[in-house]
């Protein structure tokens, strides 16, 4: 069989970029451990309010500069806890953050920070970060979610 000089170099570098790739998956599974999340958190939408971790949203210390946040989306709203729709946190608090929601799909952001999931009804969804910096955030919605998609909005200040 002959075969072009061009088709030879591009069956070598189709099979030596495999190698890498396969390569490279390889060490992070095995030698870093990564994997993909697998333990998804899952509960009952139309339960959610009694659940133990939602009963009471809301920010909550846990241990030394260490805060649980927990926050329920729902049509147009994030409820945080009060009505004012503002968490205070301290400057250098490392915060696990857990929120779901009752309805729809939502998006979770805080803006200025990696801070960014998709909430989907039946899941709880987590993330863990140190606000490093004192300011004001505002927590967004960014997956429409409806005509008042616009309003959900909760306010974040780290303060000193």
């Amino acid at each position: 069989m002959n075969m072009h000089k061009y088709e030879k170099i591009w069956i070598f570098f189709g099979s030596a970029t495999l190698l890498v790739f396969l390569t490279l998956v390889g060490i992070s599974a095995f030698y870093m451990g990564n994997k993909p999340p697998s333990c998804a958190v899952t509960l009952d939408p139309e339960t959610v309010r009694e659940h133990a971790l939602f009963k009471e949203p809301g920010l909550k210390e846990i241990g030394d500069n260490e805060y649980q946040l927990t926050i329920v989306a729902s049509a147009f709203d994030y409820d945080v806890g009060n009505p004012e729709k503002v968490i205070e946190i301290p400057k250098g608090a490392k915060v696990h953050v857990s929120s779901t929601t009752t309805d729809v799909i939502h998006g979770f952001e805080i803006a200025g920070t990696n801070v960014n999931m998709m909430l989907e009804p039946g899941y709880i969804s987590t993330y863990t970060n140190t606000f490093k910096n004192a300011g004001t955030y505002t927590l967004v919605c960014n997956e429409y979610c409806g005509v008042g998609h616009h309003l959900m909005s909760a306010t974040i200040e780290v303060v000193e």
